[in-house]
Formats: structure tokens, sequence, C-alpha cells
């Protein structure tokens, strides 16, 4: 089995979730998958992935001339592609480029559903309503969608990595940790808030009691976030230690805010409550699994997906104070919830347990009637809106 996803961090951390359905239709399957550094890391010692190959001149040399029963192709490119020439491949899924035209489309009818909506934005923004994980599952052909989650498990060193932070970072020990992700990737600048709206929520929350704040981010948000943190008694996760140290830190925490970034595929991936905010991009291709609250700005020119905006009042500065707010106090009672608080699956009816706070995994304790901020109480997991 091959997969060829080079794409963006999050979007490959999102495509983690097929590994769940690719077992359940190709059982025993050993897989080789292909992606661009820095994404290989991501994937590296992954205990389902039996290769990950950079995709690159020299390392694609390892996989020369092999034969794969099945090829599956996330990307619509020419180099995801062209990864398909250096091997044989007996079927191929998801997306080829047209040998005598060099034109990228559909491998499969399959298909058609997913590229169509790249090429028309009427039917991308506001048609469809399917998530993104979903689009790619049918569009692979691997049988009846449920809902598979986000596959992306720490190391036993980056468990113990994240527990010294949790530690470190929880202050106050009956609050969550509450991450701040404050960047977003380069394409797509528009994704993130300015600093002076990170310090304005910052500085409410704090008026609420939140007491254990932190900044999340990769090298690119070092600076902002010593921007951010100046005055505030938050606290400021590593930002230069690689990608897996940022996966570690984002585990220690229990709510994350963020925009629709890298950041937040891994908060998914790693079961937190997700408070995401959405302009440039589309909310309805997240799926949160009912562990968090989506928030759009208003404004009435989202989504637009565009790399550069001129608008007099952007995006970034319209998302609603009060929704924050009360966003955050919906994840600090999600992480006080019942340890077995059962939750029904909104898509799928199934019944499910919610998976145990980072309080209950590393100290074994809860503080299950805590009240936090300006909200109070128990508020069970099925409560949450649905997302």
């Amino acid at each position: 089995m091959l997969i060829v996803h080079l794409g963006a961090m999050g979007a490959v951390v999102r495509s983690t979730a097929l590994l769940e359905p690719i077992q359940r239709k190709y059982a025993g399957a050993q897989i080789t998958w292909v992606t661009d550094a820095p994404c290989d890391r991501l994937l590296a010692g992954h205990p389902r992935i039996d290769k990950v190959v950079r995709a690159d001149a020299t390392d694609l040399l390892s996989i020369a001339g092999r034969e794969f029963d099945v090829a599956l192709v996330i990307d619509k490119s020419d180099k995801a592609s062209g990864v398909l020439s250096t091997v044989r491949a007996k079927q191929v899924f998801g997306f080829v480029t047209d040998s005598r035209f060099g034109k990228i489309g559909p491998a499969t009818l399959a298909a058609v559903e997913l590229w169509e909506l790249g090429l028309d934005d009427e039917l991308k923004f506001f048609v469809n309503q399917k998530t993104e994980n979903q689009l790619i599952a049918e569009a692979l052909e691997l049988g009846p969608y449920e809902r598979d989650e986000y596959d992306l498990p720490l190391s036993i060193s980056e468990k113990a990595l994240s527990h010294e932070r949790m530690e470190a970072w929880r202050r106050n020990p009956a609050q969550p940790i509450i991450g701040f992700n404050t960047g977003c990737g380069p394409l797509m600048p528009a994704k993130k808030w300015t600093v002076e709206f990170h310090r304005q929520v910052i500085e409410k929350l704090l008026s609420l009691g939140f007491e254990n704040l932190v900044l999340l981010g990769g090298p690119e948000d070092e600076e902002r976030n010593r921007q951010i943190a100046v005055g505030l008694p938050v606290q400021c996760s590593p930002c230069t230690q690689g990608l897996r140290d940022g996966v570690a830190s984002i585990a220690a925490c229990d709510v994350v805010l963020t925009g629709d970034s890298f950041g937040m595929h891994v908060a998914i991936a790693l079961k937190k409550f997700v408070v995401a905010w959405f302009g440039p991009s589309c909310a309805h291709e997240i799926d949160l699994f009912d562990r968090g609250v989506k928030l759009h700005a208003q404004v009435g020119c989202s989504p637009c997906w565009k790399r550069s905006c001129q608008t007099e009042v952007m995006c970034y500065d319209r998302v609603s104070m009060s929704e924050i707010q009360e966003a955050v106090q919906r994840g600090a009672n999600w992480w006080h919830r019942p340890v077995a608080a059962e939750v029904i699956d909104s898509r799928t009816g199934r019944a499910i347990l919610a998976p145990p706070t980072s309080a209950e995994r590393f100290s074994g304790t809860l503080a299950a009637n805590a009240t936090v901020g300006f909200g109070a109480g128990n508020l069970a997991r099925s409560e949450v809106d649905p997302v």
C-alpha cells in the first residue's frame, strides 16, 4: 500500500484518520507513506506506517521500481502524481496526471466530487457540507464513512515531556491549561489573530479567573509570542525545538484556542477541546469530533480562501469576544466532566466514552465540581454544541 500525501502539515496530520479505514478495507496492509519534509518527522515511528519516504530524488530511490497493490494519491499536484512514475501500482485511487496532456484529474469516479469542489467556489463554500475527512475517504473508496479520528500517537519520551510541561504550566491545579496557538502557515496569514487581539483575549480570560494560560507556536511565532506576553502572567512554550516537541506542548494543554492551522489539527488529533475560529477558510470542512466550538468571523466575505486581502476591517478583527469567552468556558467545563461521561457521536449515533483528561492521565485526580471563570459546574460532553 502506497500513500502519497505531500501537502501542508495540518492536512497530513488530518490524513492520519485514513489509517483506520485503510486497515478495515486492506487488513494487514504494509503502508509506505511518501510526503514532503518536514512532514516526514511527524509520521516517523508511527506504529501503523511501515515506511516514511521524503518526496525528494534521493529518498525516492529507496522505493524506485517497487510494485504496490494499491496507491492512494491525495494531493492534486504534478509532484504527487510524479511519485507514481517511480513505482508500479496495480490500482490507483485519488488523483492522477494524464500522461498525454499533463492534466490532473480524478483517478476514479469516486474522486470526482472532491475534484469538482476544487473548481467551484459556490460548491466548496456553500453547497458542500461534508468534512474534508469524509470527502477524502470517499474519494479513495475506503468503504462507508465512519468518522474515524486522527491518529498521531506520542512516543514514550514525548509523553514524559508533555507530563513535565503540564505539571509546570498548571499553576492552579483546579483549572485546565489553556493553550493559544498563535500562528499559522505563511500561505494564508489572515488565519491568525493580531498581537493586540491575542492580548485582549488573554486579558479577558485573566479577568474571569483563568490562570493556566500558555502561548504555543513554532520558530516563526517566537517573537510574536514575546510581544503578546509582555506584562501578562502567561507562559510561553518552547518554539524552536522542532515539530514533535511542539506536538508534546499541545499535548500538555487541555483547551486550545487556534485558527485553522497545523496546531489546530494536532490539537484535534490529541483529543483536546478545540476552540477554532474561521475567517478565510471553510469551517464545515473541519471535524472537531464533538470536542470543541467553531467560531466564525462576523464578515460577509467568509470563506474566501484568499492568500491576501485588502479590506479595511479584516476577518481576524471580527471574532466575537463574548463567543470566545463562552467557548473557553465550555472547554473548562468539558475538562471537569465525569471521567466516564457517555456521549453520543452526533454523526454516527454511536455511544462513546469521553477520554480521560490530562489531569486524570498524569495525576489520577479530577476536580469534578470545580468552578472556573464566569460559568459554574459540570457540563457533560453531550451538552457541548456538536460541530
